[in-house]
């Protein structure tokens, strides 16, 4: 069995699902507190995703912990299997948020420059939580590339 650093079961498996925990909700805090997101579709969008994310990474984290705890093994071809699907999906949900949230926020900003002329605009959370899903994204890619890894390893 290969150990690769970051795959489910592992204790680095459990850092990144705690950190994509983190970082997603601190986005969605981050969005939330801003008046008006959800009147454009793209931060809501991104904001729902950034809630699926939370829950999944949350219980993934929980899993993580259960096997670490008890010595279970997670790496099972069929478990793994539905694991690396839901990430790669995930991933594929979350640059598709944040890339139309980042293209949004720099429409308000640069090209429009409603941030100077709208001072309800909240276009310092909005480009503070975009980062953040930035950095959820980069973490979810780091797990589902290390659990991809893991399952082509086994064939």
């Amino acid at each position: 069995m290969k150990r690769i650093v970051g795959s489910p079961g592992t204790w680095g498996g459990m850092a990144l699902r705690l950190s994509q925990c983190v970082f997603a909700a601190a986005s969605s805090l981050a969005m939330c507190s801003a008046f008006g997101f959800s009147n454009y579709s793209a931060y809501f969008y991104m904001n729902l995703v950034l809630i699926v994310q939370l829950l999944w990474s949350l219980g993934l984290a929980c899993q993580d912990i259960f096997c670490l705890r008890n010595k279970k093994d997670l790496h099972a071809p069929g478990f793994l299997f539905f694991i690396v699907f839901i990430d790669w999906v995930m991933a594929i949900f979350m640059f598709a948020g944040f890339c139309a949230s980042a293209s949004l926020t720099i429409f308000f900003m640069k090209d429009m420059n409603f941030c100077t002329e709208y001072s309800r605009l909240a276009c310092s959370q909005f480009t503070l939580s975009v980062t953040l899903a930035f950095i959820t994204w980069l973490l979810q890619a780091a797990s589902s590339f290390s659990g991809f890894w893991l399952l082509v390893s086994f064939f």
